[in-house]
């Protein structure tokens, strides 16, 4: 018997009724009742229940009582409706079965490691060391659809909007991008290495030199960095460049592109415009320059008038900020609310709630009425609201508030998980200051076009230079950074100064591409946009590791293969390696 698939697990429905059917897929459970024995089948398109019964099928019924979870098999038989009562409203095959005559085995499986069954839950490790039986759960295989959709939607627009997908290459370089390189040796070139490309920024550019004005690619990335919920050692961005355009052109596109995707794979409608937010005012508004506009609690700047109190606290730090919340928490939950403030830096939490007489805490006795007057109308505080300040550096306040609005506003429940609320963050400072290696940094890349009214600035004082920079936010969530670039070789070399490299330097690492410059480049900018992030944000999630097939763990290893693992001597000796490990403390 050489059984072949007509029908996936998750089609068949009334309308089948009577037809004969051949199922392939795997036994998700198996139920005997009386002699009759039910089994769940499951594929990646749904589940279909097959029954086999003795009084049908002495031969298929003895072979489905020998069946395990997660045994591989095909069946053949004819759709009949579920017996009166017994109908599943939650599966779309719910309605039907399938009586089995033939019944072929192809694979036995042993017990698995770990439930094929969204509601028992895992934990980390297994689940990556298991990632293909992790991938055979129902949500696993969503959220791989998700992707594969969003993948889709992505190319479909960008192809209609005469983008060319054009690949990049994946041994380039070495060139410094804000993380460490991944290194690979070059075993014909002996103690020589490329680099694994941390983005396709170089040579995205340099197509744009080419005269391919629409650039894009699903573009894999590498950077050896510290992980975290958002990043991963390898991500997926989509990549974007366009010649004779400036930062707006390229905003339009990327809205264009997330309204296309969030319609094609959710069916959702964002109608509006994405507001576009300065840094400084995020800064100020939300402490943070990822802002999540799903909710308010803007932070307000009390400053002047906290220090006019008598509170000693307020009177000897820089910056005092608040906001102000509904007044629904118990004074527990406030006392909670001020370990988590400690808990990410802060030294402490002071509170006010609003009332009738005015602003009640251990506190108010401090600010005499003068002082409460002006801390109401600079807050906008009524009663049946409670006012939390940090004060600090302003820094760290901003750090610190921006934390503590995004948990108070998940303590109020103010969050709604469906809403979708993007945001551009634009005029960016293009350069911060590396305390550790006392010089400039760029906040981006190096690549980036300074505002042409503050070039002046370059040689005079590199902080009050900004740049044409747009960033991409999502529910508090960076989506992806762009900019226009800078092609005048003179500003580049500046650019190049600030942060500390000479000319010399500066033709060693990028002399190829400021070379190309010099032959006829039209002005362009780009962006590169985190395609895991967007997925797993439209999946429900914030670790991108729920929408990656084969995710790596937080010490950037896979449990599953074992990598990275050792390489054998005589594989080093042939690419003129010799290790010499520094042990850890």
């Amino acid at each position: 018997m050489n059984l072949k698939r007509t029908n996936t697990c998750g089609e068949l429905e009334k309308k089948d009724i009577k037809k004969e059917v051949v199922l392939s897929g795997w036994t998700q459970s198996s139920r005997d009742h009386g002699s009759i024995i039910f089994i769940d089948l499951r594929d990646r398109y749904g589940l279909t229940q097959i029954v086999f019964d003795p009084e049908h099928d002495k031969k298929t019924h003895k072979e489905a009582g020998a069946l395990r979870r997660e045994d591989v098999i095909t069946v053949k038989g004819t759709v009949r409706a579920r017996g009166k009562g017994l109908e599943n409203p939650k599966l779309k095959t719910g309605e039907i079965e399938v009586l089995v005559n033939d019944i072929e085995i192809l694979s036995k499986a042993d017990t698995p490691a770990l439930e094929i069954d969204d509601r028992i839950e895992a934990n980390e490790e297994t689940r990556l060391k298991y990632r293909y039986l992790d991938l055979r759960r129902p949500i696993m295989q969503r959220h791989l659809q998700i992707r594969h959709n969003a993948a889709m939607a992505a190319r479909e627009y960008l192809n209609k909007n005469s983008f060319l997908e054009i690949e990049t290459p994946l041994l380039v370089r070495a060139t410094p991008e804000g993380a460490r390189d991944y290194i690979v040796p070059s075993r014909t070139n002996p103690g020589k290495f490329y680099a694994l490309p941390q983005s396709p920024q170089i040579y995205k550019q340099l197509l744009m030199v080419s005269g391919c004005d629409k650039y894009y690619q699903l573009a894999r990335c590498l950077r050896d960095e510290d992980l975290r919920a958002d990043r991963q050692p390898e991500h997926t961005q989509i990549d974007m460049e366009m010649s004779f355009v400036d930062a707006n052109d390229v905003m339009e596109k990327v809205e264009g592109l997330y309204k296309h995707i969030m319609k094609r794979v959710l069916n959702v409608d964002i109608k509006y415009e994405f507001p576009r937010i300065p840094y400084n005012e995020a800064i100020e508004k939300y402490g943070t320059d990822k802002p999540d506009l799903r909710f308010g609690l803007e932070l307000i700047d009390v400053t002047d008038i906290a220090k006019k109190s008598e509170f000693k606290v307020f009177q000897s730090v820089e910056k005092i900020k608040c906001i102000n919340p509904p007044d629904k928490f118990s004074r527990k939950e406030i006392d909670a609310l001020i370990d988590f403030a400690i808990s990410i830096g802060s030294k402490g939490m002071a509170w006010m709630r609003v009332t009738e007489k005015g602003l009640e805490s251990n506190i108010a006795k401090y600010f005499n009425n003068e002082t409460q007057k002006k801390l109401l109308e600079k807050t906008k505080a009524k009663k049946g609201s409670i006012l939390f300040f940090v004060a600090d550096e302003a820094k760290k306040v901003n750090d610190i508030l921006s934390k503590l609005r995004i948990e108070t506003g998940k303590r109020l429940k103010l969050v709604n998980d469906k809403d979708f609320k993007f945001c551009w963050i634009v005029d960016f400072p293009l350069f911060e200051w590396n305390e550790d290696e006392k010089r400039w940094m760029p906040s981006h890349h190096i690549f980036t076009a300074p505002k042409k009214e503050h070039i002046e600035f370059l040689d005079k004082d590199p902080r009050k230079v900004y740049a044409d920079l747009y960033d991409l936010v999502l529910n508090g969530l960076e989506l992806g950074s762009g900019s226009v670039r800078e092609t005048n070789p003179k500003t580049q070399e500046k650019l190049m100064k600030v942060i500390g490299l000479s000319h010399e330097q500066a033709q060693k690492k990028f002399g190829f591409m400021m070379e190309a410059f010099k032959y006829g480049t039209p002005p362009h900018a780009g962006i590169g946009l985190g395609f895991d992030r967007i997925v797993a944000l439209m999946c429900g999630y914030n670790d991108i590791r729920e929408i990656i097939a084969f995710p790596k763990n937080k010490n950037a290893e896979c449990p599953m293969d074992g990598s990275p693992n050792d390489v054998p001597d005589e594989q080093l000796k042939e690419l003129n390696i010799k290790l010499d490990l520094v042990k850890r403390k």
